[in-house]
């Protein structure tokens, strides 16, 4: 219903902060890396959002950015994992870290987060990656490989086609994956996607 909202912070009260614009306050429901995130009382900023909606309540959360709404989104399609537990673990790991951690199938990392048991954790780690893994590869525009002959085209393709639906555009992850490709050494699509949320996250 609403991508974001841009106007002037009134308040950030964790778990709470309030956006106003064109003279309509916004309450939202946001993880503590949000409200740390955000600027100072009457400046503008800009929060990306997601409408919860439940039959006798209605809750808009607040993101800082479009990939940690979409791994929100991934969490609240796990069995036994609501909105409390995803921004936990929100909270616990950023955004890339705990896209890695997945695909190491690392759950016991995930169990150590508060409210999250180990089956939970397992459910996450096996369903989340493998919505990632069974994302179709599509043609993309052709990165520079920096004559990295052992990768193929198809993992590049398929670590583009992860990126893209994380909410990177090609601008974005372009220079970090073509780093990555200098520096791995076989041809797998995890290792590749991998390395490049890591040097993402440097910057």
């Amino acid at each position: 219903m609403f991508d974001y909202i841009k106007g002037i912070l009134t308040s950030k009260n964790f778990p709470y902060c309030t956006i106003e614009c064109n003279g309509i306050g916004y309450l939202l429901l946001v993880n503590y890396r949000t409200i740390e995130s955000l600027c100072e009382i009457n400046k503008e900023t800009k929060i990306y959002t997601k409408l919860i909606h439940k039959e006798d309540s209605m809750t808009l959360c607040g993101f800082q950015n479009k990939q940690d709404r979409i791994i929100f989104d991934l969490l609240l399609g796990v069995s036994g994992v609501g909105v409390k537990a995803a921004f936990a673990i929100l909270d616990e790991f950023e955004t890339n870290d705990l896209i890695n951690i997945i695909l190491d199938e690392n759950h016991k990392l995930i169990a150590k987060t508060k409210g999250i048991g180990p089956k939970t954790a397992q459910k996450i780690v096996l369903e989340i990656k493998d919505k990632l893994t069974k994302l179709d590869i599509v043609n993309r525009i052709p990165i520079n490989k920096n004559q990295n002959d052992k990768v193929s085209f198809d993992s590049i393709n398929q670590a583009q086609m992860i990126l893209e639906s994380l909410g990177y555009n090609e601008n974005e992850y372009k220079n970090a994956l073509e780093t990555a490709l200098s520096e791995i050494n076989k041809d797998d699509p995890q290792e590749l996607l991998k390395e490049t949320l890591k040097i993402l996250s440097i910057f």
